[in-house]
This record gives C-alpha cells, structure tokens and sequence, in this order.
C-alpha cells in the first residue's frame, strides 16, 4: 500500500516558479513508477512529467524545458520544479505512484491534488 500527498501549489503570476512536492508513505513507493499529472479546468487529466523505476525521464511537450521532476536522496518525496510557468499551467496538480506487482498488472495511487494558479 502506498499512499502520496502533494504540496506546495498557489497563485503566482506568469514567468514565477513554483515547487510541488510529493511525499510518499509505503516501502514500495521506491519501486514505483512515479509521475506528475495535471487537470486544467473544463479538461481531462494529462501527464506532465514521469520518472520510471530506472531513472528515466519523460514530459510533456508543453512543459519541457520549464519543469524538472525529481526524487530526493531518500527516495520518498517526489518534486517537479515548474519555471517561467504559464497562464495554461493552471491546473489542479496531481502525484502518481503506478506500482507494478506483474508485467502487465498495476495499482495506481493518486494524490488529492494541489491547485496551481497562474495569472497574467
């Protein structure tokens, strides 16, 4: 059982940074696929960031360049670094641990969500 809690979103203005972190309860976690998802307003959850059990990286198109998702020394608390972030970035923010127990079966554990608000 793993259990992930976001943190750190707000309202910022257009070009500002902000720091989500992620902490993760369960030994498992470490073993985990990790990821950042997002949900603008009036649309469905998309990646934003993942970083796989073996340390690859991977985002979106859109935030490339500006975020950086990464795991502290302990391996419990997932980040993701967004700068010059966008009026577009608004979003409710969400922390993913897809934690395999087969090849081809997961459990995925979602976060609350913490809202990001960007404004011009």
């Amino acid at each position: 059982q793993v259990q992930v809690m976001e943190s750190g979103g707000g309202s910022v203005q257009a070009g500002e940074s902000l720091q989500l972190s992620c902490v993760a309860s369960g030994s498992a976690f470490s073993s985990c696929r990790k990821g950042w998802y997002r949900q603008p307003p009036g649309n469905s959850r998309e990646m934003v960031a993942t970083l796989s059990e073996d340390g690859i990286v991977a985002y979106a198109d859109s935030v490339k360049g500006r975020f950086t998702i990464s795991l502290d020394n302990q391996g419990n608390t997932l980040y993701l670094q967004m700068n010059s972030l966008k009026v577009e970035d608004t979003a409710v923010y969400y922390c993913l641990a897809r934690c395999y127990i087969a090849p081809k079966k997961h459990y995925d554990y979602w976060g609350q969500g913490t809202q990001v608000t960007v404004s011009s």
